[in-house]
């Protein structure tokens, strides 16, 4: 590991060399019950619900009939219903979105939230940290556990969630510092989510978009038929017609650009739009979240921010 981890603090150190916990619990948490619970989801979201299974999960796009993302969401399935783990500013646009559908359905969306809370832990040694507790892990991104009346949630290369009671969270936290986890602030998670490549929805996915501008595969199913949607995802598939598409970049400065700053090619046209940044002491300089123009979005191009450097980085290796 190379760049200034001299200065950095606690949380975003052991995000990068320990297990580093942070109370999530203000993400939406949407209950979806009733017999039709899986055709209504299948038919609203760009996965494929259908073909989950308890215990297993997806990450998914909610779109509006022009294609553009509403929100997104991680499914989870359960054995008698399905749990929509959502940003927080789009809890409730996805409960209203869904009632909305809900007609003759036997289908009802409560949400949970407030009755209940979310721990994340991440870091290289997170996983071990959990096993030494005693918590099952899950094999599979998005799959879930049962850990005592805790439900643990893997999240790839943002580390694992775990579900819990109001009143078991501060147990919970307890017993992962006394295991090694230290406290990251939202800014640590921030800085780490940029440099590994993951959107977030309300930064850099947005209703301006378009599900495969956003670079995410793993929200979308081209074979589960009809959905909310579809019809503008299978019309770019077919066509292939995007123009942009999000990208990782690194750029020469210490400076994080503001959102929407633009980057231009050798020629000096502007080819590219950011939409998050963050300074990494991890590289000593400043990675980025941006919209490239598709003729620019190999990775190794180099862009230009005035007289500052900006590399495409590989999706590949900056996502989780």
């Amino acid at each position: 590991m190379t760049g200034g981890l001299s200065s950095v603090t606690p949380g975003y150190r052991a995000l990068h060399e320990g297990a580093a916990w942070r109370d999530v619990s203000d993400r939406g948490r949407l209950r979806i019950t009733g017999e039709d619970r899986a055709r209504l989801l299948h038919a609203m979201t760009t996965n494929h619900i259908k073909q989950l299974t308890p215990g297993t999960g997806c990450y998914a796009f909610f779109l509006s009939a022009q294609g553009r993302i509403l929100a997104d969401a991680n499914v989870l399935c359960r054995p008698d219903h399905f749990l929509l783990d959502t940003e927080p500013e789009t809890r409730e646009k996805i409960a209203a979105h869904l009632d909305k559908f809900i007609i003759a359905d036997d289908v009802t969306v409560e949400d949970v939230t407030e009755h209940t809370g979310a721990i994340a832990l991440a870091g290289p040694v997170a996983e071990k940290l959990l096993k030494d507790l005693g918590a099952p892990i899950p094999e599979m991104d998005l799959a879930q556990t049962e850990w005592s009346e805790r439900l643990v949630v893997r999240l790839g290369e943002m580390g694992s969630f775990l579900l819990i009671s109001t009143d078991g969270k501060d147990a919970l936290i307890q017993e992962l510092e006394s295991a090694g986890a230290a406290p990251a602030t939202a800014e640590d998670v921030r800085v780490v989510r940029i440099e590994l490549g993951v959107p977030r929805y309300g930064e850099d996915i947005t209703e301006r978009y378009l599900a495969q501008e956003t670079n995410q595969a793993r929200a979308l199913h081209f074979q589960k038929g009809c959905y909310l949607g579809q019809e503008i995802v299978e019309r770019v598939r077919s066509r292939g017609q995007i123009h942009r598409v999000l990208m990782p970049l690194t750029i020469d400065t210490a400076e994080p650009p503001a959102p929407g700053t633009k980057l231009q090619s050798g020629e000096g046209k502007d080819v590219a739009e950011i939409t998050s940044s963050a300074f990494s002491p991890v590289s000593s300089k400043v990675a980025a979240l941006a919209y490239v123009r598709v003729e620019q979005a190999k990775p190794g191009t180099v862009l230009h921010l005035g007289e500052t450097a900006a590399t495409v980085a590989s999706v590949a290796s900056a996502s989780c």
